[in-house]
């Protein structure tokens, strides 16, 4: 089964502005969509996966920023913000809400499309989930190089699947993920409708990390929505 090329959003009211980097696109196999409005951009970064978010700041219907951070929430891709905004504490404010890079207009097509290669590459490496040890409180810990979790200083094995999972949902602990998040990141785009996946994982990971499995303290049920990582403060 062939592979689906990775996808570009490109969000902004003025698509004409995009026309000088469709060859580059086109060249690095990247399958392109296109949002005028905030509203249609979180559909798209929910329902189409893309790997990489060109966001314009200056949209005149939608916030730039508020957006941001609400795209930023909602997915883990690389988001590149291009803005007339050139004041040093304008691109502050960006990558502190999430973005990976900010680009002032007027940008050329050359640098634009090597900073779109230099995001790609680093969001690709965050598929590798992770190397050495991420600590979530003195009871529990990530050793993601063995792919085990320490349970009160007590190795516990995970499948793989669990671990991606774990690692997952960690990463974005203290925001609620979606099934179709979920499904899309751990399993693949393919998964949208397996919720059950989720659940059944879901309960293999509560009995390995858990307390009392049955009144979970680190996975948390968004009920009708999704799961949310809970970490608990450093003891």
């Amino acid at each position: 089964m062939q592979a689906r090329p990775a996808r570009l959003l490109a969000v902004g009211d003025q698509p004409a502005q995009w026309n000088s980097l469709r060859p580059f696109w086109e060249e690095q196999g990247l399958c392109a969509l296109e949002a005028h409005d905030g509203a249609t951009a979180l559909r798209c970064v929910r329902e189409e996966f893309p790997a990489l978010v060109l966001l314009d700041l200056d949209l005149p219907d939608t916030d730039g920023l508020a957006l941001l951070a609400r795209l930023r929430a909602a997915s883990s891709a690389g988001i590149i913000v291009v803005s007339s905004r050139s004041d040093e504490q304008d691109k502050v404010r960006g990558l502190t809400l999430g973005a990976d890079d900010y680009v002032t207009k007027p940008f050329s097509a050359g640098e634009l499309a090597a900073r779109i290669g230099a995001v790609l590459r680093r969001t690709a490496r965050r598929q590798v989930w992770g190397t050495g040890r991420m600590v979530v409180d003195s009871r529990l810990a990530i050793d993601c190089d063995e792919q085990e979790v320490l349970v009160a200083g007590q190795r516990v094995p995970l499948r793989p699947t669990e671990y991606r999972l774990l690692y997952y949902l960690v990463e974005h602990a203290g925001c609620t993920m979606s099934f179709a998040d979920i499904l899309a990141h751990v399993w693949g785009p393919g998964y949208r409708e397996e919720v059950h996946y989720v659940h059944l994982y879901v309960t293999y990971l509560r009995q390995k990390i858990e307390v009392d499995p049955s009144r979970p303290r680190y996975i948390l049920t968004r009920r009708g929505v999704g799961y949310e990582f809970c970490a608990l403060p450093l003891a």
